[in-house]
């Protein structure tokens, strides 16, 4: 153990070098393009900064402002990621135009405002109606025993189904989206990620009954040597984690998110592990493991209380990647539908900071999958987004370590990033941000 936490903090130094260095880099161009841009526009009133949001949003996200009423409730399209907002009160409204012949899911995630009071009855809830107004789908999810600013996911699911009549005409469907608070919750605002996609019907009608029959034994957990990795702070931004034991820094009230690809008939378990300074200390819901599919459905989630010594939370066994699995009578079952990238996001409690510091403390994830590898079902056409319900190569690569674990490509600076498309073109600004450039990157050779 003196060993494994020795080189933990060794590595949690080298990643705050580096973080450091991203940030004194991405700081000098900011400064580069702020006082070119400054001189090239018009003088602005300064605007006050805000605090910034612990959730990564999509980068592509469009913004999009909920309605009242289902009277002109803006549209939302599958395979597109959206921005908006809920109020403490009230219900807001999105429409969906679909066709007769594909299923339909709209992932809405909360992000409530840090350091706001919560009671574990805070939560959201999600419906979806049909154009006749008759509910399709309607989830709620709370914060539970956690009361911490944790992102919380919920999805409408608008199904076409041979053994019911409702929701299976095209037309325009609601997304309808309320807040559920306790009476003396704070009455705030909260930012809100929407995530449409859609499923394409089947080639060929096949079982319409769930699997009965699976290996639902907990398997003896990996002991491998851990790996480094940390995780991202959104759905987009999740990093891939496979089969193996990971570790990473976590400090109360942060949120990581991973990414497992499955295969259908794949079958995943996973334990969060959290170890932290010793005490008499005694912290309920103190860490959170969660499970989404690839809609960014929640599948399960689970969480551990903390005592002063090193704690476990664990998923119970779920059933192998099936199409299937949607005709289940247990939700946690009915989401293991699609083949894909399903996410394990942790939440460390706020309240712990209470009793044992600011931290960071170190976080260990152990991720096991399971079952034989089955041929999918045979759509007859395209999921939006493209690709969603499938396991591509390049994420098999990244969860096993063998490529870039976030998916863009090569671990390239946000700094370069927004140089790249900020527009301004000038050719004086882009001497400016190279000559810092090249001197932040000398500088960073020699320290190295």
């Amino acid at each position: 153990m003196g060993r494994r936490t020795a080189r933990w903090r060794r590595e949690r130094a080298r990643r705050g070098h580096r973080e450091r260095s991203v940030r004194a880099r991405a700081a000098l161009v900011g400064a580069a393009l702020l006082l070119c841009t400054t001189a090239a526009l018009p003088a602005q009133p300064a605007l006050a900064a805000g605090t910034p949001s612990p959730y990564a949003f999509a980068p592509d996200a469009r913004p999009v402002t909920g309605t009242t009423s289902t009277s002109g409730a803006a549209a939302l399209t599958p395979g597109s990621t959206y921005k908006s907002s809920l109020p403490s009160s009230g219900q807001i409204h999105y429409s969906l135009d679909l066709d007769a012949t594909s299923d339909a899911y709209v992932s809405v995630t909360a992000i409530p405002t840090p350091g706001s009071t919560f009671t574990a009855r805070d939560g959201i809830r999600v419906s979806v109606e049909d154009p006749d107004g008759r509910s399709c789908s309607l989830e709620t999810e709370t914060l539970d025993a956690v009361r911490s600013a944790r992102p919380i996911a919920v999805w409408g699911v608008r199904e076409v189904s041979a053994h019911r009549t409702r929701c299976n005409s095209a037309g325009t469907y609601h997304v309808i989206v309320e807040r559920v608070r306790a009476a003396d919750s704070a009455p705030d605002t909260w930012d809100l990620e929407l995530f449409a996609t859609s499923e394409p019907p089947l080639r060929q009608t096949g079982e319409t009954t769930a699997p009965e029959a699976w290996n639902s034994a907990s398997p003896a957990p990996l002991t491998d040597e851990d790996v480094p990795r940390e995780g991202g702070s959104g759905f987009t931004s999740a990093v891939s984690a496979g089969q193996g034991v990971w570790s990473s820094a976590i400090e109360p009230g942060g949120t990581l998110f991973y990414k497992v690809p499955l295969d259908w008939g794949r079958q995943l378990y996973a334990t969060a592990e959290l170890g932290g300074p010793s005490g008499d200390g005694y912290t309920v819901g103190a860490l959170n493991l969660a499970l989404y599919n690839p809609a960014r459905g929640l599948v399960d989630d689970t969480s551990a209380n903390y005592r002063g010594k090193r704690t476990a939370a664990e998923l119970a066994p779920l059933p192998p990647v099936a199409y299937e699995n949607r005709y289940a009578k247990a939700e946690r079952f009915r989401a293991m539908r699609f083949a894909g990238s399903y996410y394990l996001v942790i939440h460390l409690a706020a309240g712990i900071a209470e009793r044992y510091g600011d931290g960071p403390f170190e976080l260990t994830l152990r991720v096991r999958v399971g079952g034989e590898e089955a041929a999918g079902p045979g759509y007859a056409g395209e999921s939006e987004p493209r690709g969603l319900f499938q396991v591509a190569a390049s994420d098999r690569e990244a969860a096993a370590g063998n490529g870039p674990a976030d998916g863009t490509g090569g671990g390239g600076d946000a700094a370069m990033t927004v140089l790249a498309v900020s527009g301004i073109g000038a050719g004086t600004l882009v001497l400016v941000v190279l000559g810092v450039w090249a001197v932040v990157a000398r500088r960073r050779v020699g320290a190295w």
